[in-house]
């Protein structure tokens, strides 16, 4: 396996696929998942001769499960230290979900040099928690209550939660088992503590100052049936934070559109990144 051993000695698991000398495209996943969740695009982008990189977020996939650091200060150094060590330049960064949340905080902390383009899809960002100045947020006891399904049962909790996830429990739409039960392996593979901490960072941090300071051409894709990350709280709200981004809502989109509907975000992202 490809790692990238970091400052505090995590081994931080990643794939690097594709032409060499193709730009490189990173991709930042969700929670609680790992680089697997980004397949039909690894091989859709990597057959169009890019080079595609996507890590496993530490105390998720194959990378290490420390007990400490579970943090997004820690994971944006952790995409740093990949970025470096892979020497990526003029890359397209991807973040789904909390891997939204991990990319701008890696721009807000480390700036864009490496970065041509930026894709935030389902992203958490600004802030998913409801506050008196975001009422449009989602109320802490949601949190809570993944906290308490973690910790108790994960592996059915990840399993009954691919319903909302995928927007299985809407009409008309037809339950892929597939995706149901890779959700809850790639979960599985994780750590447990590295996953319960993992919640509050993708709930309970502000990353407006982020987005503020993104500063390539972005694009921002977000389904207005999104059940996770509630479209109102972060996908229009970013759309206002980022500074000349686009803005595409799929009517009718879950938060795993990047997998239920691949082809047209992959033609999306692949029409943004020529553009």
């Amino acid at each position: 396996m490809s790692t990238v051993t970091t400052k505090d000695g995590t081994k931080i698991f990643y794939k690097d696929w594709g032409a060499r000398d193709g730009q490189p495209i990173v991709f930042a996943h969700g929670w609680p998942l790992s680089s697997d969740a980004w397949d039909a695009q690894m091989l859709y982008f990597g057959q169009k001769g890019f080079r595609v990189i996507a890590h496993d977020r530490r105390g998720h996939g194959r990378s290490d499960q420390p007990w400490d650091g579970n943090n997004m200060d820690q994971y944006a150094d952790d995409l740093a230290e990949v970025l470096d060590a892979l020497d990526l330049r003029n890359a397209v960064l991807i973040g789904h979900s909390t891997g939204g949340g991990e990319v701008a905080h890696y721009i807000g902390r480390h700036g864009s040099d490496r970065v041509a383009k930026v894709v935030l899809v389902g992203a958490v960002p600004p802030l998913m928690l409801k506050t008196a100045d975001n009422p449009e947020g989602t109320p802490i006891e949601a949190f809570d209550g993944i906290r308490a399904g973690v910790a108790s049962n994960r592996s059915q909790f990840y399993y009954d939660l691919t319903i909302p996830f995928y927007g299985f429990n809407r009409d008309g739409v037809e339950v892929n088992e597939g995706f149901r039960e890779s959700f809850r392996l790639q979960g599985l593979a994780g750590g447990i503590k590295g996953q319960y901490d993992s919640i509050h960072e993708f709930s309970e941090v502000d990353y407006t100052e982020d987005l503020k300071k993104i500063d390539r051409p972005t694009l921002i894709i977000h389904g207005d049936d999104d059940q996770i990350v509630p479209i109102a709280a972060s996908g229009d709200k970013a759309a206002k934070l980022v500074a000349g981004s686009t803005y595409k809502v799929y009517e009718g989109g879950s938060h795993g559109l990047a997998q239920t509907e691949a082809h047209r975000f992959n033609a999306d992202v692949l029409e943004f990144i020529k553009a």
